[in-house]
């Protein structure tokens, strides 16, 4: 069969997935269908599972003795035929005590879940996984995405993978490490004068005109579903609880939802409590359209003008799924920093020389939001604390 691709291990565990349902109208799309947005609502697409019934059979405690990786997750993951998990050995980061870092801060109980070492070397990798394997399912076999940078190598990795097309819009000044990722995994990159909204509006006219999937963020249902395995391996880790507060680093926010999300689910069957962290949303000073939702009150974010930060990743003008986002922090009762792009920088040269961990510009920025909440007092020294750091600095070097 064109694109099997067997993994190291073969999983029989079937997908628990019932079906796809949008968070604001709760209007009910099937998921045996290619599906990509609300067209009432111009809302992202949920997936949903039988949890009940997953609650009734599933053991964590056995799920925890299965080979590592993302795919070990597989009834809480929406493939359903084990020849399209497809795998390049993504999931299962480490989450490292950072103790001499934690002292320097006056904390005693700060944690980084390091997502650099997955394929392609950033947390886009579960993602891409994901999505492309249920996309592939269910007869999809070019695609296109717009992307700031790491979601496109991740893209083309996975293609490639699969045998499947890759098409990547991105912008012109994005890293060059990133672009060069594209081309060696035989994507076709296409580069965008202007931002990621403007890569975003050209792959979406490209793909309706040659008939590709767009797999932008939020743009089809799946990606999410890849990203929340972070969300379930911080509770495994952290022995079936949450930390207090988990600081993020947000451009288009997915990896925020979906962590949340596997919060939720992870109650529905039975595994966690209901007490979750506050999640902070970190922003560039220069781009930092959510925060400034947050500081308002606003339910949606306003487009950001002028977008500037050389974390390529942050610099994202309006997420699609604001409203997922903004809901998300609000419930958990938790806020939103911006930082400066020396700020970043000097996170970046503190975590490398003190942890020996090399984080990208936007797993950085969460250490620079953590300084200024700390300098508002808004955190206690015994609170277990998280900072995600969504992908290696390799890519950054210069």
């Amino acid at each position: 069969m064109s694109g099997y691709y067997p993994l190291c291990y073969t999983l029989p565990n079937m997908s628990a997935l019932a079906g796809l349902a949008c968070p604001e109208c709760r209007t009910a799309f099937d998921a045996e269908r290619l599906q990509a947005v609300c067209p009432d609502c111009d809302s992202p697409l949920l997936a949903q599972y039988n949890l009940a019934d997953l609650r009734a059979r599933l053991d964590r405690e056995a799920l925890t003795r299965r080979p590592n990786g993302l795919w070990r997750w597989a009834e809480l993951l929406p493939v359903r035929d084990p020849a399209w998990r497809l795998t390049l050995g993504e999931g299962d980061t480490g989450l490292l005590p950072v103790r001499r870092l934690g002292e320097n801060l006056r904390l005693g109980r700060l944690f980084l879940k390091d997502e650099g070492t997955n394929p392609t070397g950033t947390f886009k990798a579960r993602g891409m996984a994901v999505a492309l394997g249920r996309a592939a399912e269910l007869g999809a076999r070019a695609f296109a995405v717009a992307s700031a940078g790491n979601a496109g190598g991740a893209l083309a990795a996975y293609a490639a993978r699969a045998g499947l097309e890759a098409n990547v819009f991105m912008p012109a000044d994005a890293p060059p490490a990133n672009r060069a990722e594209v081309q060696a995994a035989g994507g076709e990159l296409h580069q965008v004068d202007g931002l990621l909204d403007e890569a975003g509006r050209q792959a979406a006219a490209e793909a309706e005109r040659k008939g590709w999937l767009e797999i932008s963020t939020f743009r089809e249902p799946y990606r999410l579903e890849g990203k929340k395995t972070m969300g379930f391996e911080i509770a495994e880790v952290f022995e079936w609880s949450v930390p207090d507060v988990i600081f993020y680093p947000t451009g288009g926010g997915t990896g925020l939802v979906g962590i949340w999300k596997a919060f939720e689910e992870l109650e529905a069957l039975g595994w966690i409590g209901s007490r979750r962290p506050r999640m902070v949303c970190v922003q560039a000073e220069g781009c930092a359209p959510v925060v400034r939702a947050l500081e308002s009150g606003a339910g949606r974010v306003e487009r950001w003008k002028g977008a500037v930060t050389f974390a390529a990743g942050l610099r994202v003008p309006k997420p699609y799924a604001d409203r997922l986002i903004l809901r998300a922090v609000r419930e958990s009762r938790g806020g939103g920093v911006t930082v400066r792009d020396d700020e970043i920088r000097s996170a970046q040269a503190e975590l490398a020389s003190v942890e020996g961990v090399l984080a990208c510009p936007e797993g950085a920025a969460t250490l620079a939001g953590l300084r200024r909440w700390l300098s508002e007092g808004k955190l206690e020294a015994d609170e277990r604390i998280l900072l995600l750091n969504t992908g290696s600095g390799l890519k950054n070097l210069q």
